[in-house]
């Protein structure tokens, strides 16, 4: 719900600004606006279809969000078009818009109304049955010739004054109070719309509510003249007056005024059509039974878009564009931006997961064990179920919880569809068989749900992304793509359902903590070219799906510089990048800064695009890379995994362990039960180490690859590299960037208070790791003082000390406190207040 504000409060807003400010730009370049149901971005989430090591997200869990991001893009456009049906009142249009109009009226219209007032469904029911239950007079009642107003001989008016809802003050009624005849009664039953005559024992209230708004008690009489029931089906109807008038105002009946307001019919068309689709989604959240008419609501996109760019296109032919070009065609571009699903829903699930459910199934069918074979028979089977047309999974076979909750995961998937769901992205992947396990699974879903339901399942299978995030599996990325196109049923599969394209995702924060900030840019950016390759040689278009997060240390920093940086040929007019955490609210939790955020990623996909990056320049280039990220590794791994007190001091030196009492994480901090390094999250190993303010996983390292290099010769070399090469300049810039925002001070008053005495002198070191970082950092870069070339960054960094300084000293003293008395809840909320604190302080932190 957090993510879905994001989109109702800014992104929606915000793009039909910045599709506007990309259209007029190419006009003014090109001559040729953006078509206007064109797009250069989408939008999609994994918030409720990330299970990575989250038990908390179930195959439930996924359907439900799926359906409520669904809700509120239908709801928003319904707002849309009732703004539009204002908008739009004029009456000339196009001969086929027309047309359209002429045909709802006739098709809205029941044929014992097409001379009265505009009445909705429920008024038809109820002046139906009025009709039914009385006859035709014999002769006029006393009084007919007298107005309808005339008061009684006594001076009090005997008719009932119309209580509208919080109207309870008998007091406050007006003279122009409405009134009805004096006459015998009949009443209107208590709330569901059926009439009783005035022999009926039932004791009606006169002003009985029906749906929410006071009605009327009607006269009530034996016989009377065809004339007052018109009379008193005319004032029923205008006794609604909070209902009806705006209906006659938007909803005018044909015959009344031949041609009024074509916009406004079709427009009252297309929201009636929302509002049945919205009710769809509300009753398939409570999973009750929806038996609306496929004709009655929207299924795609394209059914929306079809009417509204009829309305474009009559408004454009009469001469009026200007009003065309206005709201009208915002909610185009809307539409095509959004569809009817707001941001489709991408699955994640570990590897290892798919390896345990076919494990299941195998031995199930006395095959052996799946992950106990050799890759190639993996493929061998995968393939070989993969073009066979019947289910795999038997409907009888029982399984563990967490295995069937892989299989209801794919389920789901399959109920929904591609038209729902994004991407299938595998966490994890090291081989082919990860990718063809997924689409196995998928394939025996659909069948068994489609034989459920008797008909096809909605959409395609969804698109299956590997995720590479080890430094092992980056490095064997481009072999596994190639190993996977060169079997022909995949590569088949991915030319006729996905157009040829493959995605394939890299990950920044698990290969961070696994290698260090510097090795794992370098496998990175060499991943990213053999993927790249690997696609070209079998004719496949390649999109990089990049898990970038917040910190430099999860591959975050500058949107425009970390895309300028990939490698050459890597962005061909598509990239896909996640934001993560606290950069959404920062990038996107305003329209206006929205907008500018998305200009940036479409200048910097443009410009890699058509003006690529340079690779390289010198072959020694690359040697001297290899170089500085193994003796980088080698220093990384050695302090993180090999060194036995390093543990125990971060556990002591950072609030690490308190960090679990924040509501602001969406998963578990472990994947699995244990204390070690491997199995924590980066973000909050990021994140504890950024409340110190010594930022270790983003530097550590570096210190010593460039020291070596420099010490071997290559001191001008790296100022070449520097200058010349965009990757190695970013890169360098980021790791500066957290140098500067680094203070070794306030990390050594955390050590002094918190670590044993036995552990400091590793806090020492560190420390003295961290100004070798610096020094040849700025060797490299040639810059007198950190940030010296981003002075404006130096002056936030600076403004900000003032607070955060004290904080930190006050997050030390209550974490030495907590450590004694664990139950203070007074101090566990006074430590929750400085981490968020310094978190703001920071800005990227995790």
């Amino acid at each position: 719900r957090a993510g879905l504000h994001i989109v109702e409060q800014s992104l929606w807003k915000a793009i039909p600004h910045y599709l506007r400010r990309v259209s007029n730009a190419l006009k003014k370049h090109t001559g040729r606006p953006l078509p206007l149901t064109c797009t250069p971005i989408k939008f999609g989430s994994w918030m409720g279809g990330d299970r990575d090591g989250n038990p908390n997200v179930t195959s439930k869990v996924t359907r439900n969000v799926s359906l409520l991001s669904q809700w509120m893009a239908i709801d928003l456009f319904v707002r849309e078009v009732d703004n539009l049906r204002f908008e739009l009142s004029m009456n000339r249009c196009s001969d086929k818009l027309g047309k359209l109009a002429h045909e709802i009226l006739l098709k809205e219209t029941a044929p014992e109304d097409r001379h009265g007032d505009s009445w909705n469904s429920s008024n038809k029911t109820h002046a139906k049955h009025l009709c039914q239950q009385t006859t035709l007079p014999s002769k006029l009642p006393v009084g007919a010739d007298l107005p309808s107003c005339t008061e009684c001989k006594d001076g009090e008016s005997q008719y009932p004054i119309l209580q509208f809802p919080g109207n309870s003050r008998q007091e406050n009624r007006s003279p122009q109070d409405f009134r009805l005849q004096d006459s015998a009664r009949i009443s209107l039953a208590n709330g569901n719309g059926n009439l009783s005559d005035g022999n009926s024992n039932s004791s009606i209230s006169p002003q009985s509510s029906i749906s929410g708004i006071s009605k009327p008690s009607l006269p009530r009489t034996s016989s009377f003249g065809s004339s007052q029931l018109l009379l008193q089906r005319k004032l029923y109807a205008e006794s609604q007056i909070g209902r009806f008038s705006f209906q006659k105002l938007l909803e005018p009946s044909l015959p009344q005024r031949p041609g009024i307001a074509p916009y406004r019919v079709v427009l009252g068309d297309v929201k009636e059509k929302l509002m049945n689709s919205r009710r769809r989604m509300e009753l398939l959240l409570e999973d009750l039974p929806c038996d609306l008419d496929p004709k009655e609501y929207y299924g795609t996109s394209e059914q929306l878009l079809e009417p509204l760019i009829l309305c474009y296109e009559s408004l454009q032919s009469c001469g009026s564009g200007l009003m065309a070009d206005g709201r009208l065609a915002d909610l185009i571009r809307r539409v095509a931006t959004f569809g009817l699903i707001l941001m489709k829903l991408d699955l994640r699930q570990e590897s290892v997961r798919h390896s345990e459910a076919l494990d299941a199934i195998t031995e199930y069918l006395d095959m052996g064990t799946y992950s106990e074979w050799e890759e190639e028979k993996k493929l061998e089977f995968l393939t070989r179920e993969l073009k066979g047309k019947r289910p795999l999974v038997p409907p009888s076979m029982q399984v563990s919880p967490d295995v069937q909750e892989v299989l209801d995961t794919f389920r789901v998937a399959a109920e929904l569809g591609s038209d729902s769901l994004g991407a299938y992205v595998i966490s994890m992947a090291s081989d082919a068989s990860d990718v063809l396990a997924v689409e196995l699974l998928q394939k025996d879903a659909r069948l068994s749900v489609s034989g459920e339901l008797g008909r096809p399942c909605p959409g395609r299978t969804l698109r299956v992304v590997p995720l590479f995030e080890t430094v092992k599996d980056l490095r064997e990325a481009g072999s596994v793509i190639r190993k996977l196109l060169s079997i022909d049923w995949y590569r088949e599969h991915v030319m006729k359902n996905h157009n040829a394209h493959q995605e394939v995702m890299v990950g920044y924060s698990d290969s961070g903590k696994d290698a260090g900030r510097f090795t794992v840019a370098w496998e990175l950016y060499k991943a990213q070219e053999d993927v790249v390759a690997a696609c070209n040689d079998y004719g496949i278009k390649v999109t990089l799906f990049h898990g970038r997060g917040g910190s430099i240390g999860r591959g975050g920093g500058p949107t425009h510089l970390a895309i300028q940086s990939q490698p050459p040929g890597s962005v061909m007019g598509t990239l896909r990048s996640t934001e993560q955490g606290e950069m959404v609210q920062a990038k996107f939790g305003l329209p206006q800064t929205a907008v500018r955020q998305l200009e940036i990623y479409t200048t910097a996909v443009l410009l890699a695009t058509l003006r690529p990056p340079l690779p390289p320049r010198k072959e020694k280039w690359r040697q001297v890379m290899e170089e500085i990220s193994k003796t980088s590794c080698q220093c990384y791994r050695s302090t993180v995994y090999e060194n036995p007190d390093f543990l125990a001091y971060f556990q002591e030196a950072t609030p690490q362990s308190e960090l679990g009492f924040l509501n602001i994480g969406s998963r578990p901090t472990r994947r699995k039960a244990s204390t070690g390094i491997g199995h924590l999250r980066a973000i909050p190993w990021i994140f504890a180490w950024t409340q110190t303010r010594f930022v270790l996983p983003a530097w550590l390292g570096v210190g010593k690859g460039l020291k070596d290099v420099c010490e071997k010769g290559y001191q001008d070399d790296l100022g070449a590299m520097y200058r010349e090469w965009p990757f190695f300049q970013s890169t360098i810039d980021l790791i500066e960037m957290v140098l500067g925002k680094a203070d070794i001070p306030i990390a050594k008053h955390y050590d002094e208070v918190l670590v044993s005495e036995s552990r400091r002198e590793l806090g020492a070191e560190l420390r003295r790791e961290f100004l070798r970082t610096e020094q040849y950092v700025l060797v490299v870069s040639r810059h007198e003082k950190l940030s010296d070339n981003n002075r404006s960054l130096r002056r936030l960094i600076e403004s900000r000390l003032p607070y955060l300084n004290p904080i930190n000293i006050l997050q030390v003293e209550i974490l030495r406190r907590l450590r004694q008395d664990a139950d203070n809840n007074k101090l566990r909320d006074a430590l929750l207040i400085t981490i968020n604190g310094i978190a703001a302080g920071m800005r990227n932190t995790g």
